[in-house]
């Protein structure tokens, strides 16, 4: 006869949690185009936050965290590849990172 397996809700929360996280984490990485090589543009604050489907407040802490910019005569612009391989080194992982924190 079968062993029924019933699952605590506590189960059930790390489930969804890491269902949501996984999604996440990938669809970060997905919905953002990919770029021809040697076609390297500068986007402004608007650009880049829309590109990554974050707020500008989300992007000015993610640049006090260490997202590469350039600051030219108080403005403030990304190139596309560097904030890509920042994406993919840094945030792929975030929320699995918090949950052991």
């Amino acid at each position: 006869m079968p062993t029924l397996y019933v699952p605590s809700e506590d189960d059930i929360r790390r489930w969804i949690k890491q269902a949501v996280e996984e999604y996440l984490n990938d669809a970060l990485v997905k919905n953002i185009p990919s770029q021809p090589a040697g076609e390297e543009q500068l986007l402004c604050r608007k650009e880049i936050a829309g590109l990554l489907g974050i707020s500008l407040v989300t992007l000015h802490d993610w640049m006090n965290r260490g997202l590469p910019c350039h600051k030219q005569r108080g403005r403030v612009y990304f190139i596309r590849s560097e904030v890509m391989d920042y994406v993919k080194a840094n945030h792929r992982g975030t929320f699995h990172r918090r949950q052991a924190a």
